[in-house]
């Protein structure tokens, strides 16, 4: 990582960061993100599961959400991600499915964990270690593939 990489990387996590001590004061989780589009536009997230009862809204999910309605598509190819905190399992889906090209944390989940935020049970179920947390079956049906046809059939789907 050269000079004026390094430099971006610092700022845009301090930026995270600030978003995230801010976040706290108003209410929310103490976590903030930053998305930097490859055509240089900015988009900021902060936790918002408590303020709107939503269990999806992490810091990392709202800015991406948000650099997506910004830059009116899905596909985030080529964007940059900044946390405050390493991003959970969820998060790190999120960032999978928008195709985001990098992802930089400041904190990581130990620090994360010491002050309660705990997410070491969920890596350990995505690691395959640990499913008592919640029991999943696969459970097919005669209908199953029934929502793939109808996806296959329809001439104006849009790939993603």
């Amino acid at each position: 990582m050269g000079g004026m990489d390094a430099d971006n990387v610092s700022r845009y996590l301090e930026r995270a960061v600030e978003l995230g001590v801010a976040n706290v004061a108003d209410g929310g989780g103490p976590f903030g993100a930053v998305v930097r589009m490859p055509d240089g536009s900015v988009f900021e997230g902060t936790n918002r599961v408590t303020r709107d009862n939503d269990p999806t809204a992490h810091a990392e999910v709202v800015a991406i959400r948000r650099a997506a309605a910004g830059s009116r598509t899905f596909d985030l190819r080529g964007a940059v991600l900044y946390s405050s905190c390493e991003p959970c399992p969820l998060c790190l889906a999120a960032s999978l499915w928008a195709h985001v090209a990098k992802v930089y944390f400041a904190a990581d989940r130990h620090d994360a964990a010491a002050v309660g935020f705990d997410d070491a049970r969920f890596y350990e179920y995505f690691d395959g270690v640990d499913h008592t947390l919640m029991p999943i079956t696969h459970s097919p049906i005669a209908e199953s593939a029934a929502p793939f046809e109808a996806w296959t059939a329809f001439g104006g789907r849009v790939k993603y």
